[in-house]
Formats: C-alpha cells, sequence, structure tokens
C-alpha cells in the first residue's frame, strides 16, 4: 500500500460531531464511520479532527529516517520534490499538492504536483512567492477571501518554505479546492514536526537544483546561453552513433554572421556581445524543439538537427537565414543595425561518416557560401560529387 493510499484512512478514537446540527444539536458519527474520505470534511476540520493520528505519523523516528532515505536516493530535483509530496500527502490530507522552486533569475518553476488543475497554476506560483519572500508558513480558509493575495481560485491552502543554508529555495503547497469553514491549523508539536520533516528534504533539493546548475554552466555559452562547443561535441559523436546504428540521417548547419565585425569595430565590442545574444535568440527561435543549437565560437553557430535530411536541414537553414535578414539589431539602444548569414549544410551519411566529417562538410559548405557573395545557404556536396 502507498504512503498516499494509507493516509486515507485514519481511525477516529473518540464519537465525533461532523456535519450540520440535528435536534439534539450535532450529528453524531462513530470512530468506525469517519475517515480522511468522509465527505463534507474540509481540510482544516480534517487537521483538527484527525490531528492526534496524524501527528503521530509525523513524530515517528521511521518517519524522519524514511524522508531521509528518499530525498537523497537521486540527484534529480524533480524525483526529489516527487518524493517530497509522497511523504507530505500522508502527513496533512490536502489533495493537490505542489513543490516550486526559483532559479537564478528569480523565474518560478513547478518541480512536481500531484492533483493540480491548469487553472490552479496562478495560484500556486503567487503562493509559492509569498512564501518564499516571507519565508513564512501560509494558511488561509478560502484563498479568494485572502487579502495577502487576493486569488480567485476557492480553496484552503496551507504551505510551507523549504530553506536550506539560510537561503529560501523553494515552498511546498497543500490545496484542497474545497473552502473551509476555519483556517487550518497543526498543533505546535505537529508543525515542529512537520518542519523537522522538511528540513533534509529542503537541502538535498537545494544540493540537486546546484548540481544541475553547475551542469548547465559546463555546456553552456556564457554570453548568448545556447549550448557550447563541448557539448556540441558531444551531442554530434552520441547522435553520429546513433545514426549509424539506426540508420536515419543526421543533419548539421554552420551558420556564420556576415558583417558582424563591423559593429565591433563602428559600435564597440559591449553592442557587439548585444547583437550576439539577438542573433543568439533569432537562431533559437528558427529551430525546432528537437535541434540542438550552439554558438561555436566568436559569431559562428551551429545547429545539430537529429532524425533530419538534407531537404528539412535545408529547409530550417533557410528559414533562419531569412529571420536574420529581416532582423533589425540594437532596436533597443536606437541604432538600426541589419545582418545577414551564411549557412552551410551537411548531413550523415550523404557528405559524411563521422563527426569529424560531418563538422569539416558543414564549415566547407557555409564558406563557400560566403566567397561566393555571403546571405545565402548551401548543402555540402557528397564526395563522388566534388
Amino acid at each position: 500500500m502507498s504512503p498516499a493510499s494509507r493516509a486515507t484512512r485514519v481511525p477516529v478514537a473518540l464519537f465525533q460531531a461532523v456535519g450540520p446540527a440535528g435536534k439534539s444539536g450535532s450529528k453524531l458519527r462513530r470512530a468506525s464511520e469517519i475517515s480522511l474520505t468522509t465527505p463534507g470534511l474540509d481540510l482544516a476540520t480534517k487537521l483538527r479532527v484527525f490531528q492526534r493520528a496524524l501527528r503521530s505519523r509525523v513524530e515517528r523516528r521511521e518517519a524522519v529516517v524514511d524522508i531521509v532515505r528518499a530525498v537523497n536516493a537521486t540527484l534529480e530535483p524533480a524525483k526529489i520534490a516527487d518524493n517530497v509530496i509522497d511523504r507530505a500527502a500522508t502527513w496533512i490530507p490536502a489533495p493537490c499538492w505542489a513543490i516550486v522552486s526559483a532559479d537564478q533569475s528569480g523565474e518560478l518553476s513547478v518541480l512536481a504536483d500531484r492533483g493540480l488543475l491548469p487553472e490552479m497554476g496562478p495560484a500556486v506560483q503567487a503562493i509559492a512567492k509569498w512564501v518564499m519572500k516571507n519565508g513564512q508558513e501560509f494558511a488561509t480558509a478560502d484563498l479568494r477571501e485572502d487579502a495577502r493575495l487576493q486569488n480567485p481560485l476557492m480553496g484552503t491552502v496551507l504551505a510551507f518554505p523549504l530553506s536550506s543554508r539560510g537561503r529560501r529555495v523553494g515552498a511546498i503547497i497543500g490545496i484542497d479546492r474545497v473552502a473551509s469553514a476555519r483556517e487550518p491549523r497543526l498543533s505546535a508539536p505537529m508543525l515542529r514536526a512537520v518542519r523537522l520533516l522538511l528540513e533534509p528534504a529542503s537541502v538535498a533539493l537545494d544540493n540537486a537544483l546546484q548540481l544541475k546548475r553547475a551542469e548547465a554552466l559546463s555546456v553552456t555559452d556564457d554570453l548568448t546561453h545556447l549550448y557550447n562547443s563541448r557539448y556540441l561535441n558531444q551531442v554530434l559523436r552520441r547522435e553520429t552513433k546513433r545514426a549509424s546504428r539506426s540508420g536515419r540521417p543526421l543533419s548539421l548547419l554552420f551558420i556564420d554572421l556576415d558583417g558582424f565585425k563591423a559593429i565591433n569595430d563602428t559600435h564597440g565590442h559591449l553592442f557587439g556581445s548585444r547583437a550576439l545574444v539577438e542573433a543568439a535568440a533569432v537562431i533559437r527561435g528558427s529551430a525546432r524543439e528537437t535541434d540542438v543549437v550552439a554558438r561555436f565560437g566568436g559569431d559562428e553557430f551551429a545547429l545539430v538537427l537529429p532524425d533530419t535530411g538534407s531537404e528539412g536541414a535545408f529547409a530550417v537553414g533557410e528559414r533562419i537565414r531569412e529571420r536574420i535578414a529581416a532582423h533589425v539589431f540594437l532596436a533597443e539602444d536606437a541604432l538600426d543595425v541589419h545582418l545577414t548569414a551564411s549557412v552551410g549544410v551537411a548531413t550523415l551519411p550523404d557528405v559524411a561518416a563521422s563527426a569529424e566529417e560531418l563538422v569539416q562538410a558543414a564549415d566547407k559548405a557555409m564558406y563557400a557560401v560566403k566567397d561566393s557573395g555571403k546571405n545565402g545557404i548551401q548543402a555540402a556536396p557528397a564526395p563522388a560529387d566534388i
């Protein structure tokens, strides 16, 4: 039985008053008739009625051992978040969960969720932002009535900050789409226990996120945030082997910005760097999701196109060439700069049998365009055609 399914059945030791008042002033149900799945119980009521049983879960030594093992079983942030939600659902009986983190720019993203609907996204983002900014738990009986966020989503919310080494690395949010009659509350001992359980989860998540960021930096170009040439070479070797095994084509585009040196000479290297960032955005926006886009060096870019023959690669290259030619560079700096691009296309196995040969063929095709007047695209010829 999974942790989540175990959490849906918690016995009540005594008779409880549940539901609307009857002739005797309350509607009584025996303990055996009441569980966390009983209709009509909102989150605040569940926490109040089942507090003792839920508290026994979070205060056990086994709960600490379990969460420590779960969050250290992987280095993937999403899997860690998923494991934490699995456990949190047994501590607090909310039907919907999310763990949200922020990247280095402050942009929030959901690492893992349970039961969330698309329309709940803005509310989850707003709650996470508040929790991470204030470093405090967030509890409300009905989000619609909460002046702190003024969100139209109806529901009860209980959220906790995830902090590591004095920094807020995320938030874990539990939501019940049913509004509660009162604010959901945890007893002081239970709140301490939940905070204790979230500590190893927060540290593990922080470590995993930092590792991911370090890995990203090692394969990313600092200026354009495209992949760098080191990663490009890794991808090319991997995709070349895969294409050879499967018999599927693999194409490579080399793109060189015509006239880029004039920007540096006329306006300076700062504006040249900004133009490179804009060019990278145009190229990335013109590529497909399956394409790997990299800055090869200087003002040269490369695209790896898996499962793409020469015709498809030529179409992608032509789209990039047209969009670069149409783009007005440095417009935000009150300048009107236009560039063009020379594009070389090479396809395996048509013109090459290895990653090295593919690079040489695409590079040679690109320089053939530059030598013939620039602002064009050319496919590398097959060896028999040379």
